[in-house]
């Protein structure tokens, strides 16, 4: 089994309030970060790996290195059908031409992060 993370900041911890999916919200790294893992079954982590250029499984099986439109689907798909199944991933699939269009301008210049880090900067000062 591999897994997907999808990073929380306030704003996503607030739409996720009173959903069945707040309470699998995990801490990551020693609780600097709030997060909602999702299990991707081999099949389906191969298709990633394989239209998404960049993505790769690292040493603890998770997914990584997905281009950031990625993420950003993946999350709103996660908040319209509240859960963290694997037809969240086929649903977020059926964009994919749109995906890789801004994962291509991604190459050219990152878009401003839409999650909050102020936690985890408060937490590198310490």
């Amino acid at each position: 089994m591999n897994y997907l993370s999808v990073l929380l900041d306030a704003k996503r911890l607030s739409d996720l309030k009173g959903s069945p999916l707040e309470g699998k919200v995990t801490d990551m790294f020693g609780g600097a970060l709030k997060a909602l893992v999702m299990e991707v079954p081999e099949e389906l982590a191969g298709k990633i790996i394989d239209n998404l250029p960049g993505a790769r499984l690292d040493a603890r099986f998770f997914i990584e290195e997905v281009p950031i439109a990625f993420k950003r689907a993946l999350f709103e798909k996660i908040k319209t059908m509240k859960s963290i199944g694997t037809e969240v991933i086929d649903a977020v699939f059926a964009d994919l031409p749109k995906i890789k269009e801004l994962a291509a301008k991604e190459s050219e210049s990152l878009p401003v992060p839409d999650i909050d880090i102020s936690e985890a900067l408060a937490l590198q000062k310490k």
